[in-house]
C-alpha cells in the first residue's frame, strides 16, 4: 500500500480495537421474517422491512408487468429524458397517499435530504434548526448547505424555542429539520409543538418520516397524519426503503414547493431518475397501504409483544413509542459479544454501536416487521433471556 494510503490500515485497526469495526454479514434469501447466511437459517430482527413486503409477490408482480412494458433503466435525469409516465404514477399516488398536494420522487430517502435540504436553506444568510440527534442524512445535508445550522437539544422544546427567539431578527430564510420518528431510539418528535413555534416565528417546517412512513397515521399515511397537521407542515420527506420494502426517496407538500424542487434540487438535476423495477415495486406497496391497515396494525402488535416481554425479562429498552425496540448494553464491546453469541442461538440481530449512537449507549435494535409470527417473538425473547443471563446483563 502507498504510504499516502497507510492511514486506512491503521485506522481500521483502531476501530477493530476498540470494538468499533463491524461484521457485515450477507443473505442468501429474500429479506423476511427469517433469512439465510451461509446456509443457515436465522431469525431476522436487524431490518427496516416493517411490514414485510420486500419479497411480496403483489410486488414482484408489479414490477414483471411493468419492466415488460417499459424495460428497466430510466437513461436519463429527470430534467432531461429520465421522466418515464410510472415516475408521474407514482408521485400522483404518494401525494393523494399523504394527502398533499404534490410530491416528487428521489433516488433514496439519503438523497431527499439533499433535495430538499440545501435547496431551501442554501444561502449564507439562511439558518437550519436541526434536532441533535437527526439522522446522518440530514445532517449531511445540512453540511453542503451554506446556512448556519444551529442545533437544538434533542426533542427539548424550551431550547428550541429559545433559539428560535434568539434568531428572530435574521433576515435570510430559516429552515426548521427534525426527524419524525428518531430510529435509534424509536421516540416520536413533539412535531405540534414544533409547528406552533415555527409558525409563530416564521420558520420554515421540514420532518424528515423515514421511519414514519407505513408506520404512523392512519395505515401507514407518516407522523403528519398521525398529528393531524396537514397543511401546517410545509415539507414531509420520506423513503421507500423501509415500511415500503423497495428504494427510494420522496418529498411531498405544496404544488409550488414540489416545482421548486424539480427545478433547481441538484439530486433531481444531476442524477439519474429511480428506476422502472423500483418505481414499479413502490407503486404496488402504495396500494397495499391504500387498501387495508392490517399489516400496520399487526406491525405495531408485535413491537408492543416484544417490547413487553422483554421489559418483563430485565432489559433496558429505553422510551421507545414505536414498534422499534433498541436493548440498551452499554459498552460497544459487550453490545458486539451480545451480538456475536445470539447469532450463535439463531437470531440475527446487530450491535449498533459510536458513531451512531453516543458512547455507553451501544445496543441490539431489534426490529420487528409485520411478517413475524408471535412465535418467531417468543424464540426471540427466549434468546435474548438466554444470552443476558449468561452476560449478567439480566438476572
Amino acid at each position: 500500500m502507498a504510504v499516502p494510503m497507510k492511514f486506512l490500515s491503521e485506522e481500521l485497526d483502531a476501530m477493530k480495537q476498540a470494538g468499533l469495526y463491524g461484521t457485515i454479514r450477507t443473505l442468501e434469501s429474500p429479506q423476511g421474517a427469517w433469512v439465510h447466511i451461509d446456509g443457515k437459517k436465522y431469525l431476522n430482527l436487524c431490518s427496516n422491512n416493517y411490514l414485510g413486503l420486500c419479497n411480496d409477490p403483489r410486488l414482484v408482480a408489479k414490477v414483471k408487468e411493468y419492466t415488460d412494458k417499459y424495460g428497466v433503466g430510466p437513461g436519463a435525469v429527470r430534467t432531461i429524458a429520465g421522466t418515464m409516465s410510472p415516475h408521474i404514477e407514482l408521485e400522483k399516488k404518494l401525494a393523494a397517499f399523504k394527502g398533499a398536494e404534490a410530491a416528487i420522487v428521489i433516488q433514496s430517502g439519503f438523497c431527499a435530504n439533499l433535495t430538499v435540504i440545501p435547496t431551501l436553506a442554501g444561502g449564507a444568510d439562511d439558518l437550519i434548526f436541526s434536532d441533535s440527534l437527526n439522522h446522518a442524512s440530514i445532517i449531511d445535508a445540512c453540511r453542503l448547505s451554506k446556512a448556519k445550522v444551529i442545533r437544538y437539544e434533542h426533542s427539548d422544546m424550551a431550547d428550541l424555542a429559545k433559539k428560535l427567539e434568539e434568531n428572530s431578527a435574521v433576515k435570510g430564510r430559516k429552515l426548521l429539520i427534525t426527524d419524525g420518528v428518531f430510529s435509534m431510539d424509536g421516540d416520536i418528535a413533539k412535531l405540534p409543538e414544533i409547528v406552533d413555534l415555527c409558525e409563530k416565528h416564521g420558520v420554515i417546517v421540514a420532518v424528515d418520516d423515514a421511519h414514519g412512513e407505513g408506520v404512523l397515521g392512519r395505515g401507514g399515511r407518516g407522523i403528519v397524519d398521525h398529528f393531524n397537521l396537514h397543511g401546517r407542515v410545509d415539507v414531509e420527506i420520506g423513503t421507500m426503503s423501509k415500511a415500503f420494502g423497495v428504494m427510494g426517496g420522496m418529498a411531498a407538500g405544496s404544488t409550488v414547493l414540489v416545482d421548486y424542487l424539480r427545478q433547481k434540487a441538484r439530486p433531481n438535476l444531476f442524477s439519474s431518475a429511480l428506476t422502472i423495477p423500483d418505481v414499479a415495486a413502490n407503486l404496488a406497496s402504495v396500494e397495499i397501504l391504500q387498501e387495508s391497515e392490517t399489516l400496520v396494525k399487526k406491525l405495531w402488535s408485535n413491537g408492543d409483544f416484544l417490547k413487553k416481554e422483554l421489559k418483563a425479562m430485565g432489559f433496558d429498552t429505553a422510551h421507545s413509542e414505536t414498534p422499534i425496540t433498541p436493548v440498551i448494553i452499554g459498552e460497544a464491546s459487550d453490545a458486539k459479544a451480545f451480538s456475536t453469541k445470539i447469532f450463535e442461538r439463531g437470531v440475527f440481530a446487530t450491535a449498533i454501536v459510536f458513531p451512531t449512537v453516543p458512547r455507553g449507549t451501544a445496543r441490539i435494535r431489534a426490529m420487528v416487521s409485520a411478517a413475524h409470527s408471535e412465535d418467531d417473538l417468543r424464540f426471540a425473547v427466549e434468546q435474548f433471556a438466554s444470552v443476558g443471563r449468561e452476560m449478567g446483563i439480566i438476572s
